[in-house]
């Protein structure tokens, strides 16, 4: 039936080919003598890819794929191995493909990645991209939480704020013969280098409490409070140096003023009110329509646009477009969702990379330069982190706490490389002291993860560890890691049933892991609900409490080692799950965590594993560890454990069967025990299809 209009197929085909062959030959005839010429001579071009990449749109393409990808491959060195945010590590990428190292060293590279012909397209991808972060740096902005303990986050974020300012317009009285464009009066310097100082990064601070889960305590909350309220003035008194500066003088910066409070109150009586009514008819993804997502994104360049032609930058507008998006509603996290990955992972990098492209580390070559840069970052030290310091202390809070509000204060990051470049677009930052800037700004940035590890070590050890839960002896003390909320429930039942079915023998928490650092309290909140619902359900089949305990964070090996240590956990259970480009179970982050976990691990494989009715406990020998972790389970009632010898189940290794393994003697039991040594050392793993469910144990080495 298949043979007939196979056959007319390839014969249509053929036919077509030939005739098309004969027109093409035919027509080439009718073509004049100089058009065959060109053709001729176009035939004996060489294909050269360097002139295709200088075209504007391949280049394009290129800058952003190499752009990119460097992001996130630093990205990933410096979350993973330099518990870092991730955005510092982008940050130093773009400073790296800039003239300070790809052009200092590789300048044709440089040259040819990024020659300045190609610069305008991708300073306008920069700003698009930034007037979307900054849309959703306003939705992030909850206005709410100024409420709680308002008093005193205003002291010290405007303390934070008074102290740094006052500081850099010091500074700039030192500075501004020297290092001043000659066309800048002195007042737009001081009042600039006075905000330059003042910056707190809100996102990256907020990302840091994400990442060390201080979100919910006492602290993260006033630290949230402050840089929210840091944020909000920081931006206004921005918003007035910018206008002072392009107005040129104090008459039309009055009259700009006014235009952007009468912008402003437009913006909070008047559209606020608009999207309040959209929040409450799209409340959800499925009514959500192209027609509505459009309209905001009108509203949001709409904004960006007017405040431009007040004589205000693009990203104030941006950012109170965010700012009056309802809370009410879901209709915030539907428009994160749709345009934050965008933002945030393509054009975010291509920022960093203009800012880089800026930044000449190499200007710096003489030494009173260095001391320049030394000088501004005792300067920006000093006001941000001891001025929010002392304030908090005044305000109430212990020295612990204050000095940690202060270091977090101190970050800058992201938020001041958007006012250094604003300033630097206006012509106020020379390209000298736009360097030493940037570079104060990594340094403080990167210094608050290590400067709150220091104080945190310098009062703990005044700290009575009285607070630690005694442990029976007897106790089993298990850490449940898990991803699937299915490997979250084999892995508590696989704890309960090694306690001998006896709950007062055995403490377990369940850890689950977010990746996703952007998620918003409100996400954070329900999937902490939801996540632990089938664990909650098993610890109810046992008549048993789990604990829960929910994280987030990009640092999924550091944080679950880390828990286990301060869980003083003597046995943690994890899912196994093969990582993208190798085939072990055992490599990637599991690798990781069996390295550095000072506690005995077991690595479930999940195939089906439904009961352990049927239990196979493999040993080299009588002596073997694996024996005596799982003496328990031979009490189990309806449980049938058997040991099996590994050399039981070895056979010759022939042309017909190259693994040296019986799978029937394996696929009898649900669940096999197994030492991870022994697993690695047979090969377990090389078999296509595992027959059976195994945990693989790595003990505790004494």
């Amino acid at each position: 039936m298949k043979t007939k209009p196979s056959v007319f197929y390839f014969v249509t085909l053929i036919v077509f080919l030939l005739l098309a062959y004969i027109i093409l030959r035919l027509g080439a005839s009718l073509e004049p003598t100089s058009l065959a010429n060109i053709v001729s001579t176009s035939e004996d071009l060489t294909f050269d890819i360097l002139a295709i990449i200088k075209k504007p749109i391949p280049l394009l393409f290129l800058q952003i794929i190499i752009v990119c990808a460097f992001a996130r491959f630093l990205g990933y060195i410096f979350s993973r191995k330099l518990n870092q945010p991730s955005v510092m590590g982008e940050i130093v990428a773009g400073i790296m493909l800039g003239p300070s190292l790809l052009g200092h060293y590789f300048p044709e590279a440089m040259g040819t990645l990024f020659p300045p012909s190609s610069l305008p397209n991708l300073f306008t991808f920069s700003q698009i991209g930034l007037v979307l972060f900054m849309f959703i740096i306003g939705m992030e902005l909850d206005v709410k939480i100024l409420k709680n303990k308002a008093h005193s986050a205003l002291i010290i974020s405007h303390a934070s704020i008074i102290f740094p300012f006052l500081l850099g317009m010091l500074l700039a009285y030192f500075f501004y013969r020297d290092y001043a464009p000659a066309n800048i009066n002195f007042l737009s310097f001081a009042l600039f280098l006075g905000i330059a100082m003042s910056i707190t990064a809100f996102p990256v601070l907020a990302r840091i409490l994400q990442e060390r889960n201080l979100t919910r305590t006492p602290l993260g909350a006033m630290v949230l409070t402050c840089a929210a309220a840091d944020d909000i003035t920081a931006w206004i008194l921005l918003a007035i140096i910018v206008t002072i500066a392009k107005a040129g003088n104090f008459g039309s910066a009055i009259f700009t003023i006014g235009l952007s409070f009468t912008y402003i109150l437009g913006m909070i009586f008047l559209v606020a009110p608009f999207l309040k009514r959209l929040g409450t008819i799209y409340i959800s993804r499925e009514n959500l329509t192209r027609s509505a997502v459009a309209m905001i994104l009108l509203i949001l360049f709409g904004s960006a646009f007017v405040t431009e032609l007040i004589g205000i930058h693009a990203l104030f507008g941006a950012f109170l477009a965010g700012v009056v998006m309802p809370t009410e509603g879901n209709l915030k996290k539907l428009i994160a969702e749709k345009i934050e990955d965008l933002a945030v992972i393509l054009f975010l990098p291509i920022f960093f990379v203009i800012t880089g492209l800026r930044t000449e580390v190499t200007l710096l070559n003489e030494p009173k330069l260095w001391g320049v840069l030394g000088l501004v970052i005792l300067v920006a030290v000093v006001g941000k982190f001891l001025g929010s310091a002392i304030a908090a202390r005044i305000s109430g809070s212990s020295w612990e706490d204050s000095l940690s509000i202060g270091a977090l204060m101190n970050t800058r990051g992201l938020m001041e490389l958007v006012v250094l470049n604003i300033g630097y677009d206006l012509g106020i930052l020379s390209p000298e002291i736009f360097a030493v800037f940037v570079l104060m700004a990594l340094i403080t940035t990167l210094s608050t993860g290590p400067s709150l590890d220091g104080i945190q070590r310098w009062f703990a050890k005044n700290t009575s560890n009285s607070m630690v839960p005694k442990i029976a002896d007897n106790q089993l003390r298990v850490v449940v890691a898990f991803a699937q909320e299915k490997m979250g429930k084999s892995l508590v039942r696989f704890a309960y049933a090694l306690s001998g079915n006896q709950k007062k023998n055995v403490d377990i928490t369940a850890l689950h892991i977010s990746p996703n650092d952007t998620l918003t309290n409100e996400e954070i909140k329900r999937y902490r609900e939801s996540s632990f619902q089938a664990i909650r359900d098993t610890g109810k089949e046992f008549n048993m409490s789990v604990k829960t305990e929910y994280r987030v964070t990009d640092n999924i090996t550091y944080e679950i080692v880390n828990f286990a240590k301060q869980n003083h956990s003597n046995l943690l259970l994890i899912g196994a799950a093969k990582p993208l480009f190798s085939r072990s179970y055992t490599g990637g982050k599991i690798k990781s965590i069996l390295n550095y976990t000072p506690a005995t691990v077991g690595v479930l494989i999940d195939n089906g594993l439904e009961s352990y009715d049927k239990v196979g406990i493999l040993y080299h020998t009588e002596k073997d560890a694996i024996l005596n972790f799982s003496e328990k389970l031979t009490t189990l009632k309806g449980m049938k454990s058997s040991k099996i010898k590994i050399s039981d189940v070895i056979q010759p290794e022939t042309d017909l069967n190259p693994f040296p393994i019986s799978v029937s003697k394996l696929s009898p039991y649900s669940l096999l025990l197994i030492d991870l040594n022994a697993w690695e050392e047979m090969e377990f793993e090389k078999l296509e299809i595992l027959p059976t469910s195994f945990l693989l144990v790595r003990f505790l080495q004494t």
